[in-house]
């Protein structure tokens, strides 16, 4: 496994995302707890250190079930993050509510790493509203020790990223961003690393493989794959791509098979990121699935 520093730690490179977990009969809201421990049993052994779980994944279970899975682990072996869920602007006055539960439902005394959760052009208002008191009460916890280290995740544009920054910027210590190679450029990607770069933060990656999309795609872009990187399977692609961004700290995939985490583990045993050849290869493939 790959390890990257962030401040005094080591973080696996891979981390596992848990809003797709195994379900049964195709029920988001049913997850099937004895397959999410199995994977979370194999991730912990093959040196997987961070899980990322939330308020709102699975119907609310994935906190329950994420949990449930790490408490027959060491505390000290692994590093756990949930989020704020302000997606949902009814919560913005429930921070202390939420916090407490959300501790509770992960049976841990604190979050080694702790979000504001999908800043965006929905939710930017409040989230830069003091009179809700998230920011004062998520910084106490900090204070408290109750929370380690805490970020952000991105789902708005650049503006909006830009207005968040400049109110609590000084205080995020890593963000978590959309970034494939398909929205390197759709998604302005590149800009908003680029931007938080100026602030020195660095960034945590969800949607390596936007939701699926990347881990198969034509015949005619895998063939081109193939010719540069005979060994290398399609979904390996998107891992290497970010693989080559220096700011990247943690990339999150939602593995729900073993068969998903095996290779996605396999892809993280060592760096291979892209030579300049791969990378202009691997963006004008981008350039033209966005075309279609």
């Amino acid at each position: 496994m790959i390890y990257r520093d962030f401040q005094d730690m080591k973080l696996s490179a891979l981390g596992l995302g848990t809003m797709r977990l195994p379900v049964i009969d195709g029920d988001d809201a049913k997850i099937d707890e004895k397959a999410a421990a199995e994977l979370i049993d194999y991730a912990m052994e093959q040196g997987i250190n961070y899980y990322d779980t939330a308020w709102g994944y699975h119907n609310g279970n994935s906190e329950l079930v994420v949990g449930r899975a790490l408490k027959k682990h060491p505390r000290e072996k692994f590093y756990l993050a949930s989020k704020f869920p302000g997606y949902d602007l009814s919560n913005m006055d429930k921070v202390k509510e939420i916090f407490e539960k959300q501790l509770e439902k992960c049976q841990v005394e604190y979050f080694d790493f702790y979000l504001f959760h999908n800043v965006c052009e929905m939710n930017i208002d409040d989230y830069l509203d003091e009179k809700h008191g998230i920011y004062d009460y998520l910084m106490e916890q900090k204070k408290n020790g109750r929370i380690r280290h805490l970020g952000f995740s991105a789902h708005g544009g650049l503006e909006v990223m830009k207005r968040f920054l400049e109110k609590y910027g000084k205080d995020m210590e890593f963000c978590q961003l959309q970034i494939n190679y398909l929205d390197w450029k759709f998604q302005q990607a590149k800009e908003k690393v680029e931007l938080l770069k100026e602030y020195d933060i660095p960034v945590w990656v969800m949607e390596p493989l936007r939701g699926g999309k990347l881990a198969v795609v034509g015949e005619e872009y895998e063939k081109e794959l193939k010719g540069l990187r005979p060994e290398e399977g399609v979904p390996a692609w998107a891992f290497r791509f970010l693989q080559s961004l220096p700011e990247v700290k943690v990339i999150l995939s939602g593995m729900s098979s073993m068969e998903q985490l095996k290779d996605n583990i396999h892809t993280f045993e060592e760096d291979h990121p892209l030579n300049e050849k791969e990378m202009e290869a691997i963006l004008h493939i981008a350039d033209r699935m966005l075309e279609k």
